[in-house]
């Protein structure tokens, strides 16, 4: 008599990520690529993502710990770094198959947004730009880089603010 095997169960999105970048499977990993993945329109420096984490789980968090993942996740292209102009870096989950993220940073809120919907005409010019400069940079020798395109000024709310 055969004994029927149960069905193989399907691996977690995250714990395939982790795997497939050479990271551990851990609840911290799992966790902090899960924020990101949930909230990919949102960037956040390494306080915030730390303040949110913990008030959305009841699990305390080791700050150094966390940071660690953070570079970890950073460096094998999970997590797009950027830094301001305040020299903060801020992380966001990266997406699949993009090079250049355009963002607006406010020099007067410091609120970080997405250009991606605003330039939307141009997106397939920003995207050639970006794999033109990379494609250069290949062929120099350079290798484990990113690119990030930021504008740099003042929020309309901040300027109705300000001139009210």
């Amino acid at each position: 008599m055969t004994k029927l095997k149960p069905p193989a169960k399907a691996e977690d999105p995250i714990d395939a990520l982790l795997s497939a970048h050479g990271l551990r499977k851990t609840a911290t990993g799992r966790l902090v690529l899960g924020w990101f993945l949930a909230h990919p329109d949102t960037s956040y420096t390494h306080a915030q993502l730390l303040a949110a984490l913990t008030e959305d789980v009841s699990t305390e968090l080791d700050r150094v710990t966390l940071y660690r993942l953070i570079d970890r996740l950073t460096q094998v292209g999970l997590l797009l770094c950027r830094v301001d102009v305040n020299r903060v870096r801020r992380f966001q989950a990266m997406p699949a198959s993009v090079h250049a993220i355009p963002h607006f940073e406010c020099q007067s809120c410091h609120r970080d947004s997405p250009l991606a919907g605003a330039l939307k005409a141009s997106a397939n010019d920003l995207e050639r730009a970006a794999q033109n400069a990379l494609e250069a940079l290949r062929a120099l020798g350079y290798q484990g880089y990113s690119m990030d395109f930021a504008v740099r000024g003042v929020c309309a709310d901040c300027a109705t603010g300000a001139a009210s």
